[in-house]
């Protein structure tokens, strides 16, 4: 595997990275309140050194009186009130803009992404998309809640305490920042060698997390086979190469943490050595010594947290740049504008189409479809798998552009409607139905969002579904599970039925929605489809051809194009044709 190089953040970089906080622009007087706190109790911080000095050359003073002790220590503690209070507000207000800011990111990313055309999410993982709402929005709230603050604090300090370590001894000053260049070094060579192992174990936790995910999401099929004590071994194996690669980063960590307190305690002792002896020459008092060393202090902690902050930056460069491709996505639906309400008959013409799938633009799915459904018919679609029947009704739900030939809806092309409006107007029952892991109220109120309880009893009664929703003690309120699990197949579809009957609309889409049921649950479902069909153009794929037979026109399709259309009696006697073969070869299973 090619060793990934590390990004080298550059003023491009810092800009795109800017750039994505302009979100905190509604916030910018908490922002610019928080900065103003932030320097406040730097400088405040700055001059509590020179507090301790006096603290101790006025105890060092034999005329010095215990009242100007308690002045002076009274005058310090202030200080420390004060520094604490600018503290307080620049944490919480830094937190403040940082929660809202990222709340308003999180929105934006969301709403870009749930607006993209079906072929965007079919090129990536969830979990990919997934990470861009919450890892990569992560990583720019650390970066500006916590991490902006300490790095201004950081780059301030030694500017602002460096005068004042020269003002008191230019020769300590000298030994003091001869130390720290080895510290930098080799804090930066550590940092990055540590943070490539910790990367790695990371990765691997991830791998293990995979193992998990997997085996809970398939636990059916582990069951089946008996295989939970292969899974245990795979996931144990994994866990042996993360503990193997967290004790070797523990390993370097140990030894550079024993490095800077080495170095760090022995910078001190080589200041302090050299500090008493230019005291005892009578060129320093005790307490500028003291002064001197918690400068020294304020100074190589900063220092020592720049690396830290470089490496925060980089991921947040990153994670910035990730943002960044979502919301400059182009996208399909406009999330914020009133949609006009689209009234339509449901007349349906497909002029010469041909079509790929963007991911397979080299394979034609339908070749040169030429069809006219009148509004209000029954039109299902047969044939093999692959053959191009499901691709029709994506095409009639606009889930992908069309380059050749137009599909007109009530005689205008359906590119030329708003395309929230044409949905708004159509149904669809798949044969996989998906139900949220709220209550049935829930799942059936998604066809119409404003509906009354009045109106999704009724739904459900018309799909048949209001017996067995009422047998559960919860009734509407049962909640069904993720993905509907604690439905039966037959349930889950009355619902989607039900929903489906309550979005009312002039054009309906079924996807094999009886394939995979019982006959008693087929039963039921028929039925409600039959009123869910009624005074609607509808296109139903059957893999059942008994199903089908009042279809007002049945299209028997193969390798993308149309090879027979009549009724099931017209087609039934083409001896030779294939929906003929086809229902002799259901027959005679």
């Amino acid at each position: 595997m090619e060793k990934s190089k590390k990004k080298v953040v550059t003023g491009a970089d810092i800009g795109k990275m800017l750039s994505i906080y302009r979100f905190i622009l509604p916030y910018k007087w908490h922002f610019i309140v928080g900065l103003i706190c932030l320097v406040a109790s730097t400088a405040v911080v700055s001059i509590i050194p020179m507090g301790f000095r006096e603290l101790v050359d006025a105890a060092n003073r034999q005329n010095m009186g215990e009242d100007k002790l308690k002045e002076i220590g009274t005058l310090l503690g202030i200080t420390l009130l004060v520094q604490a209070f600018f503290s307080f507000f620049r944490i919480y207000l830094f937190e403040y803009v940082s929660q809202n800011s990222m709340a308003a990111i999180r929105t934006a990313v969301y709403k870009k992404i749930i607006a993209q055309p079906i072929f965007f999410f079919e090129s990536r993982r969830v979990g990919e998309l997934t990470s861009r709402i919450t890892n990569d929005v992560a990583q720019l709230q650390e970066s500006l809640s916590m991490n902006l603050a300490m790095l201004i604090r950081q780059l301030v300090l030694p500017i602002v305490c460096i005068p004042f370590l020269l003002k008191i001894s230019v020769e300590l000053t000298f030994w003091m920042l001869a130390t720290f260049p080895l510290m930098i070094i080799v804090a930066v060579i550590f940092g990055r060698f540590i943070k490539k192992l910790s990367k790695t174990a990371q990765d691997s936790l991830a791998e293990s997390n995979i193992i998990v995910e997997e085996t809970f999401q398939g636990i059916d099929v582990v069951k089946a086979f008996t295989n939970e004590i292969f899974e245990i071994s795979r996931y144990k194996a994994i866990n042996e190469i993360v503990i193997k690669i967290y004790l070797k980063a523990s390993k370097y960590r140990a030894a550079f943490v024993s490095f800077i307190i080495f170095t760090m305690f022995g910078a001190i002792v080589l200041i302090v050595w050299k500090g008493l002896s230019i005291v005892a020459n009578n060129e320093l008092t005790i307490g500028q010594l003291i002064e001197f060393l918690l400068y020294t202090v304020f100074i190589g902690g900063s220092l020592a947290g720049l690396s830290e902050s470089y490496a925060v930056i980089q991921k947040t460069v990153g994670a910035s740049e990730r943002i960044q491709e979502i919301l400059h996505e182009s996208q399909e639906v406009e999330t914020d504008s009133n949609q006009t309400k689209l009234d339509i008959n449901g007349g349906i013409v497909f002029n010469q189409v041909s079509f790929s799938y963007p991911s397979r633009a080299d394979q034609l799915i339908l070749d040169n479809i030429n069809l006219h459904v009148s509004p209000g018919e029954k039109i299902a679609l047969v044939g093999p798998s692959g053959s191009g029947k499901s691709t029709i009704i994506k095409l009639i739900a606009r889930l992908y552009p069309i380059e050749h030939g137009e599909i007109l809806v009530d005689n205008q092309n359906i590119s030329s409607f708003n395309i929230t409006s044409l949905r708004q107007n159509i149904g669809s029952v798949p044969q996989d139905t998906m139900l949220f892991g709220g209550t049935i109220k829930e799942n059936i109120a998604y066809g119409k969002i404003d509906s009354t309880e009045d109106e999704i009893i009724d739904a459900a009664r018309k799909a048949f579904a209001i017996d067995f929703i009422n047998s559960f003690p919860e009734g509407l309120d049962t909640i069904v599970g993720e993905r509907g699990v604690k439905l039966s197949g037959g349930q889950r579809q009355r619902i989607a039925i039900a929903r489906a009957i309550l979005k009312n609309p002039k054009i309906l889409l079924l996807d094999e929605a009886t394939s995979a049921l019982d006959s008693e649950s087929e039963r039921l479902v028929k039925k409600a489809l039959d009123e869910l069909m009624k005074g609607r153009t509808t296109f139903i794929i059957a893999h059942r051809l008994s199903t089908i037979r009042e279809a007002d026109k049945i299209l028997v399709m193969n390798k993308g194009k149309i090879i027979e259309i009549g009724t099931h009696e017209e087609l039934s006697k083409m001896s030779d044709g294939l929906y003929n073969y086809l229902l002799k070869l259901q027959y005679s299973e």
